[in-house]
């Protein structure tokens, strides 16, 4: 009954998309099986001089989180030549999406002016020491540093959540001997800091809020308006975040961090990414000039950004530090980088920075290279003009999905001729788990292709070939192991219930295992591979589904009728046939030859007489 209400669930789940959305009652197919549109993209840069490769390769990796950040609607992003980006998208993109792909990706720095819990999933606080610090030369280094890892919302940390220092900001000293340490319990007689909130709400999120005047400035929470704080409320970081550049720099936006743990109102632009000279990643040096091994991240700005940047590092020093994992609308020690709506860190600053010069630390070597590298290319002025557009035709094309489709129905053939040699009459419970399997499946890709844009190519029909012989190898373990209780003596009813609670066990870890490969090629492969084992973990997760809830109650109720509790010759459970038989399926691969069912649970083992298990 489960069953069926979920699919009666997902059945009107689609027909609503159906009748009041874009979606449609049958899978969208993939760039190899549909073909789509291809657009080449010429960067342009604003004053001139040309993009280097490493500059175009961070720009193709944007794109692609843009329009397949999931890695399953078969979009190919490539670079052409030394300047040219190509995007392939199966169908025809909207003029959103292609504008999307074309907008820069500017880096923004705005001030925090509210948090709360993005993904209560991902909520896992890890406590570090983060704080912000300038130096009026190069040869002198302050130190910044903010935890990248981190998903509290602060930027300024002590060992703990619960008890944190405030960020603090101290006047840029000249000399290295003077510099500041990256800790932020360091003190300074110049330092001077602002205790921060102890009574924030478990969650403001699901507070009200309304500006009480016109915002001061844009640090201040009155810039929260009430549409502001409606989509707040309403954003959830579990969800893939668009990844469009919100280009409202005089508003306030709401942004999730890249990992989606936590969920920002942010203030209008304070300092645009254009104004970042350079970003560097290495490890800092220390007061007398030597090298320390904590990484950190050099931040050279221009002389329009080292005004703005200092400005606000002079208010924000003065501020109370965030709070994690929730603050209500006020005004914080803490500066958001985003880029495409993304939070990618949210330091405080330890003391003001009129030099221009900042450091950044608290993450390892590999984080602060790629942070650094996101930090430069959000201070490039780059955006895209689109150069040609053309319809591309599919690359294997339609025969080759009905070469799938017969291979898939030839496979369904075999299992049902072998299910009906082997089990008779039992052979319903076989051909019932499949079409209810493929009926579950199809709605969900069908689902998916609705609500994420999940596409189905090639790789993927292979993944759902795959899966019926996973769904086949269940309920073969399953029968065989009723069976052997019943060699045992035990009537139907009490060998179904034996059977079962052997067989679970066997199944669980089989599908875990084919679950577990499944997600490491997920996550570790390229696109082209992506599409195989998303269909192959969703189908493994089927087939447990199906397996629990219909080839086990199935079974159960068939065990009480007469035809098959009295051992019908054609029931598939006939005992006379099943103690004399020589060779037995154990599932899985296993078979058992010349052994009888005291000895079915031993280790293999090759008999003296020749015989083989």
């Amino acid at each position: 009954m489960w069953l069926f209400a979920g699919i009666i669930v997902l059945t009107g789940a689609l027909g609503f998309g159906v009748v009041q959305k874009d979606a449609t009652w049958a899978p969208r197919l993939g760039l190899d099986l549909a073909g789509g549109t291809q657009i080449v993209l010429a960067p342009r840069v604003t004053g001139g001089g040309s993009v280097s490769q490493e500059q175009l390769a961070e720009a193709r990796d944007i794109i692609v989180q843009r329009i397949d950040s999931q890695g399953t609607t078969g979009a190919e992003v490539t670079t052409q030549g030394d300047s040219n980006i190509v995007v392939a998208m199966p169908g025809t993109p909207t003029k959103e999406q292609e504008d999307a792909i074309a907008a820069s990706s500017q880096m923004q720095f705005r001030p925090v002016l509210a948090t709360a819990v993005g993904d209560p999933a991902l909520l896992e606080p890890q406590p570090s020491d983060t704080s912000s610090s300038g130096s009026s030369s190069p040869t002198s280094k302050g130190s910044a540093s903010d935890d990248k890892k981190t998903t509290t919302p602060s930027a300024s940390r002590s060992e703990t959540p619960a008890s944190r220092d405030e960020a603090r900001t101290a006047a840029p000293t000249s000399s290295p001997t003077s510099a500041k340490t990256s800790s932020p319990k360091a003190s300074a007689s110049t330092t001077s800091s602002a205790k921060p909130s102890t009574s924030a709400p478990a969650d403001p999120a699901q507070q009200s809020w309304k500006p009480s005047a016109e915002p001061t400035g844009p640090m201040d929470p009155n810039n929260i308006s009430t549409e502001v704080w409606k989509k707040f409320q309403d954003l959830d970081c579990s969800k893939p975040p668009e990844q469009v550049p919100s280009g409202q720099e005089k508003e306030p936006i709401v942004a999730c961090k890249q990992d989606g743990s936590i969920k920002y109102v942010l203030g209008p632009v304070v300092v645009a990414g254009t104004e970042i000279a350079n970003a560097e990643a290495g490890y800092r040096v220390g007061p007398q000039g030597q090298q320390t091994n904590e990484p950190e991240i050099s931040l050279t700005l221009t002389s329009k950004g080292r005004g703005e940047y200092g400005d606000i590092s002079k208010q924000m020093v003065q501020m109370p530090s965030l709070q994690p994992p929730v603050n209500p609308p006020g005004s914080y020690n803490a500066l958001a980088a985003v880029l495409d709506s993304q939070v990618l860190i949210d330091p405080g600053f330890n003391e003001a920075i009129p030099s221009g010069q900042a450091s950044i630390s608290g993450f390892t070597i590999e984080e602060a290279r790629s942070l650094a590298k996101s930090l430069k290319f959000g201070a490039l002025p780059l955006s895209f003009d689109v150069q040609t557009r053309q319809e591309i035709s599919p690359t294997l094309g339609s025969e080759q999905l009905r070469y799938g489709i017969i291979a898939g129905i030839i496979g369904l053939l075999i299992v049902f001729g072998y299910a009906m040699v082997q089990y008779r009459a039992l052979s319903i419970v076989v051909v019932g788990s499949m079409l209810i399997a493929f009926a579950v499946t199809y709605l969900a890709i069908a689902l998916l292709a609705w609500g994420y844009n999940y596409r189905l190519d090639m790789a993927g029909v292979t993944g759902l070939i795959i899966a019926i012989g996973v769904t086949a190898d269940s309920f073969i373990v399953y029968f065989e192991r009723v069976r052997d209780e019943l060699r045992e003596g035990r009537n139907l009813r009490a060998a179904v219930e034996a059977g079962w609670a052997r067989a679970k066990g066997t199944i669980l870890v089989a599908d875990g295992v084919n679950f577990l490969a499944a997600v490491i090629l997920y996550v570790l492969a390229s696109s082209g591979v992506r599409g195989f084992a998303f269909t192959l973990g969703l189908t493994t997760l089927i087939d447990l589904a199906i397996f629990w809830l219909f080839t086990h109650p199935m079974l159960t109720i068939l065990a009480r009728g007469k035809f098959f509790a009295s051992g019908h010759p054609w029931s598939g459970f006939d005992v006379n046939t099943l103690r004399q038989a020589k060779v037995r399926y154990k599932g899985r691969g296993n078979f058992d030859i010349e052994g009888g069912p005291a000895d079915r649970d031993n280790p293999a083992q090759v008999p003296a007489e020749g015989g083989a298990r």
